[in-house]
């Protein structure tokens, strides 16, 4: 697992383009007689072990894909390939998975059902979950589980929860159409500038107004865009950013605030206001029923179980989630700086338990599935 890790690390692919990832995973389960199924995926695959013995099946998933993000970490195997970089730990996510099904074809004469593996493309662009769910990679499956390692968690524990556990991620950007003039003569057009300004300090409101104190939610402008020159008043100004939700009522709500407060302060200043919307994933929420397997799993792998907090990143582990009931967990791996750092890292130790952890939990779910 460490040698996979390594070799996936030096190689980063960016989402779509994990073509020698995807070869690589390939090679390493045929490797092993783990058969690879055929679901017409440009990149990433699935493969299955078990069925030999009648029973549910049940899914483990690891995402493959990298970040545009130049490495600063010195390691002796960082990534050769400039400007790309494993600087979410979806290479220590492979490599543990690829451990799983090792492990479990070990096993596999006695599995009590089938488990079936994602090796999911394009997490980070939020599509590789969509584009397996609409391939049928998760017919017939009754569970799917999923990890992301956690830099300031300690190798030995894991984060399990049931209810929400990471963020809906939703991105936005808004046109507001003003009338260009020049600075010495304002009266004369629209300053779309002055109206995003008062936007930007109103959909705050929507946060402190209109979700409940016990909820919670959070948007963020983090760019805006406008004018040409120091005298001239533009006629546009462009307004970029996300929202982040942990429940889907409160994400409706939200969003449906963000285009009022938009169409509405746009309305009062004379300006007219788009809002093109980025969909993200929905809230990574955990079922109840599979916590109880989660933390024996992690007790038979001699890994210490924690109740984790949420994050408000986002996760596209959650479309699986919506099709049928999941759990996600955080693994902790002592890194010495958080997700989509130039220094990124992870401690190998935590590769072992966590190919434990899930071999242990997919064969728990087997059996607890199949007496349902």
């Amino acid at each position: 697992m460490v040698a996979i890790r390594r070799q996936l690390h030096r190689n980063p692919e960016l989402s779509q383009e994990e073509f020698e990832t995807t070869a690589s995973i390939r090679r390493w389960l045929e490797e092993a007689d783990i058969r690879v199924i055929d679901y017409g995926l440009r990149t990433g695959l699935v493969a299955e072990i078990g069925g030999l013995l009648p029973g549910p099946v049940v899914a483990v998933r690891a995402d493959i894909d990298a970040l545009p993000i130049q490495e600063e970490t010195g390691l002796p195997f960082a990534s050769q390939v400039p400007g790309r970089m494993h600087a979410c730990g979806h290479d220590f996510h492979t490599a543990a998975i690829v451990g799983t099904a090792l492990l479990l074809k070990a096993r596999e004469r006695e599995l009590r059902g089938t488990v079936r593996f994602l090796f999911q493309p394009a997490e980070e662009k939020a599509k590789g979950a969509q584009q397996l769910i609409a391939a049928g990679a998760l017919e017939g499956v009754k569970a799917v589980f999923g990890m992301h390692n956690k830099p300031d968690l300690p190798v030995g524990t894991v984060g399990i929860k049931e209810g929400p556990l990471m963020a809906a991620a939703d991105g936005f950007v808004v046109e507001v159409a003003g009338l260009g003039s020049h600075a010495a003569v304002p009266e004369a057009g629209i300053d779309p500038i002055v109206a995003a300004a008062h936007m930007i300090t109103a959909l705050q409101t929507i946060v402190s107004r209109n979700v409940g104190p016990l909820q919670s939610a959070v948007i963020s402008v983090t760019k805006l865009n406008s004018g040409t020159a120091w005298n001239v008043i533009s006629d546009k100004a462009v307004l970029d950013g996300t929202i982040r939700t942990f429940d889907e009522g409160v994400r409706e709500i939200v969003l449906r605030r963000f285009q009022e407060v938009i169409e509405g302060v746009a309305a009062a200043f004379g300006t007219t206001a788009n809002v093109r919307w980025i969909q993200g994933p929905p809230p990574v929420t955990n079922a109840a029923s599979l916590v109880p397997l989660a933390l024996q799993a992690a007790a038979d792998a001699g890994l210490q179980a924690i109740t984790p907090t949420p994050s408000p990143a986002g996760e596209d582990f959650a479309f699986y989630q919506r099709e049928v009931p999941g759990l996600f967990v955080f693994m902790g791996t002592s890194g010495p700086r958080e997700w989509h750092h130039p220094a990124f890292d992870i401690d190998e130790a935590a590769l072992l338990p966590s190919a434990s952890f899930f071999a242990r939990l997919a064969e728990s779910a087997l059996l607890g599935l199949a007496s349902e």
